[in-house]
This record gives C-alpha cells, sequence and structure tokens, in this order.
C-alpha cells in the first residue's frame, strides 16, 4: 500500500494538479464489473483521490452490486488516482473525467484560480488526518503538541501551519521533525507523534504489536471534509438528473459498505485493488476506522454525503485558517442531495 505522505500531498496542500488544463485525469488502472449494456446516461469516468483500496469500498459496492448500472450508467469506470495528471481538478478542466472524490483543500484553489468547480457532497464528513502517537506517550490535545517532536512531511506544511493556527500554537514551540511515513521513528522514541491518517497509521501500529493513540484535526480545531464529490458547474446546471442518479447509486453502495467491512476489503484486495498487495485483515480493520468518519450523528439524521450548515461553515473557517479565503456559496452546492433524500427518504441510513 502506497504511503500516507503521498496521498495527503494530493489531498491537503493544495497545490496537486492545479495546472489546469495542461494535466488530465490519467489513467493509472480502471477497473469495473458493470455491464456493458443498460441505461440512458452512458459510460462516464470517476476520478478517484488515490490509488484502490479499502477508502473506495462504497465505490466497488455501487459498481459490482448494480446500483451504477439500475441508475441508469452503461459503467463507471474508476479512474486510480495517486499519480501525476491525475488530480481531480485538472481532469474535470479538460474533461478527462466527469466526476471525482477530493477534497476542500485542493477544490478551493482551483475555484479561486477560476475553475468552475463545485462540491455537490461528502463522504467522509470528517477528515481522516490525525496527530498519531503512543498511548505510552500520548497527543490527547492540542496543546499537547508544545515541547513534542512531531512528523510532518513538506507536503503537509498547509495542514500542519493550519492546525497551528487553530490552537494559537507557535510554530517554535513544536520540533518539527522531517518525516517520510515511517512509524519506526515513533516506535524507536525519535518522534512523539506524527501526520498521518487515522484509518491506516493507528491500524499498523496496533498490527505492529504496539498501542497507538490519535487526535483527529477534526477534533482539534481544523475540521474539514474529505473525500468529497465534485463536478463542474455545467455539470449541475445541464446534467441535473444524471447527477441525481450517480449519486443515488453512491449513496446505496455507501450503506452497503458501512454495513459490511469485510467485504469492502474483499472488494478491494481481491478485486479493484488486486494489484496493490493489500491485507485483507488490514482493510478490513481500515473499513470499520473509516466507518467512523462516515456515519456521524449528522449523517446519520440527514443522509450520507450531506453537509449541515454548521458543518459548511466550520470548512470555510478551517479553510481560511489555510490561508484559502472563499465563501461557500463558491464551493458547495448541497441541493442535489437535498432533492435526493426529499424524494426518497428511505434512502437515509436506518
Amino acid at each position: 500500500m502506497a504511503t500516507l505522505d503521498r496521498r495527503a500531498f494530493l489531498r491537503t496542500t493544495g497545490l496537486a494538479g492545479l495546472a489546469l488544463g495542461l494535466a488530465a485525469c490519467g489513467d493509472t488502472g480502471t477497473t469495473s464489473t458493470s455491464s456493458s449494456s443498460g441505461g440512458g446516461f452512458g459510460s462516464v469516468k470517476l476520478q478517484l483521490s488515490w490509488k484502490k483500496n479499502v477508502e473506495f469500498a462504497g465505490e466497488y459496492f455501487a459498481d459490482s452490486k448494480g446500483y451504477f448500472k439500475a441508475a441508469g450508467f452503461t459503467q463507471v469506470e474508476l479512474l486510480s488516482g495517486g499519480g501525476s495528471g491525475t488530480s481531480v481538478e485538472s481532469g474535470l478542466a479538460t474533461g478527462r473525467c466527469w466526476a471525482g472524490l477530493s477534497a476542500p483543500t485542493i477544490t478551493a484553489p482551483a475555484i479561486l484560480q477560476g475553475a468552475p468547480l463545485k462540491i455537490v457532497g461528502a463522504t467522509f464528513q470528517k477528515n481522516p488526518f490525525a496527530i498519531i502517537s503512543l498511548n505510552k506517550n500520548p497527543i490527547k490535545d492540542a496543546k499537547d503538541l508544545v515541547g513534542k517532536k512531531i512528523g510532518v512531511q513538506d507536503s503537509n506544511e498547509l495542514v500542519w501551519n493550519a492546525l497551528l493556527k487553530a490552537n494559537g500554537l507557535d510554530a517554535s514551540s513544536v520540533t518539527r521533525v522531517p518525516f517520510q511515513s515511517d512509524p519506526s521513528m515513533l516506535t524507536s522514541g525519535q518522534l512523539d507523534g506524527y501526520v498521518g491518517f487515522v484509518t491506516s497509521g493507528p491500524v499498523r501500529l496496533r498490527m505492529g504489536g504496539h498501542d497507538p493513540a490519535y487526535l483527529l484535526l477534526a477534533d482539534a480545531g481544523l475540521p474539514l471534509v474529505a473525500e468529497t464529490f465534485t463536478v463542474t458547474q455545467e455539470t449541475i446546471d445541464k446534467e441535473r438528473d444524471k447527477l441525481k442518479a450517480f449519486l443515488t447509486a453512491e449513496i446505496k453502495g455507501w450503506k452497503d459498505a458501512i454495513a459490511d467491512p469485510a467485504k469492502s476489503a474483499e472488494l478491494a484486495a481481491t478485486v479493484y485493488g488486486k494489484d496493490q498487495n493489500l491485507d485483507v485483515k488490514e482493510q478490513t480493520e481500515e473499513a470499520k476506522m473509516q466507518n467512523d468518519l462516515v456515519v456521524t450523528p449528522d449523517a446519520k439524521a440527514n443522509g450520507l454525503f450531506t453537509m449541515t450548515p454548521e458543518l459548511v461553515a466550520q470548512n470555510i473557517e478551517s479553510l481560511a485558517k489555510a490561508g484559502l479565503a472563499i465563501k461557500a456559496e463558491q464551493l458547495f452546492d448541497l441541493t442535489i442531495l437535498d432533492e435526493i433524500y426529499k424524494a426518497d427518504p428511505s434512502l437515509k441510513l436506518s
């Protein structure tokens, strides 16, 4: 499985893929088991934000169980991310992909540079980024960072600086250590903690016999969503029914993924990400961890992918701390999801 920090780079720096019109959504490996016959919406391409692992379990279920086909698509081709030229924003600008999974810290800069894009839903209600430590010396609060040695890759500088600002911490109060995702730096005592993904870092540490602790950045003054469905404004204006059909199939797929972490892991390791050498046990544990980021009380009440006005406002405030001044109406359009759940309340989690 690829390192956390390469994935982090694509998601959070706000720099990846902003050469709009120059780099297309590269297809670094596609998989689809959908039938080539059916529906009226034809075939579309969905750009994933990273290489195929359990993080995209909902997409795998929507494809393998025929939800995309039932919604009217002959195929939804899943484009693997994680390489150069695979950013959602650049792909949407060139027409290489129809929709993509991204993050506000990447989409916002593209919009501010003139790209006509919108986020129409958020799979992860909480961003997976966390400060990962060990329970023998835990970092449970942002103030615990003071005097500590924290591993931060250069590509995560934006989110790191935003975390410090959100908590009124001076950068000089924390020793930032160059880091390339090697957890042995933590277990050997070279670090007191590091910036990584809560879905995988603690799982790997536990599987290695260690007792991890973690502090989600979303719970430390920097609430941001992740795995956001991003499309062009033209798609919203001219293909609204198609977008509704797509998101409805996605909702069904993610309901299945949430209910069955083991099957999610199996699909990731043996079908969609079979070339990634994924460990089924590890992927199962990661699926369980990510469910906590997808299913929040608000998501249970309002439906998967939805964002409350309060969560939208928190994201805008977090982006401002990261130096990205953007208005909610510039970045988000959640009316499509509102219409979907109004038409079919049974899509909500039971």
